[in-house]
């Protein structure tokens, strides 16, 4: 089976994005990085309420990252 070379793009998603999707996407970022594929996947995360907008994610959720 041939390997496609082209840019992939993951969307962690969950309810505020304060906590849980960011955490995702601190682990997928490390894992992408340590298979060297870091410049082609790119790797975000958002929240489907706009109760959080004015929040940033908590800083712990993020420390699990590169």
């Amino acid at each position: 089976m041939e390997e496609k070379k082209g840019e992939y793009k993951i969307l962690f998603v969950c309810l505020g994005n304060i906590c849980r999707s960011p955490s995702a996407e601190a682990v997928m970022k490390k894992l992408v990085q340590d298979a060297g594929l870091d410049g082609r996947i790119k790797i975000d995360s958002a929240g489907i309420l706009g109760i959080t907008q004015e929040k940033k994610p908590i800083r712990d959720a993020l420390a699990c990252g590169p």
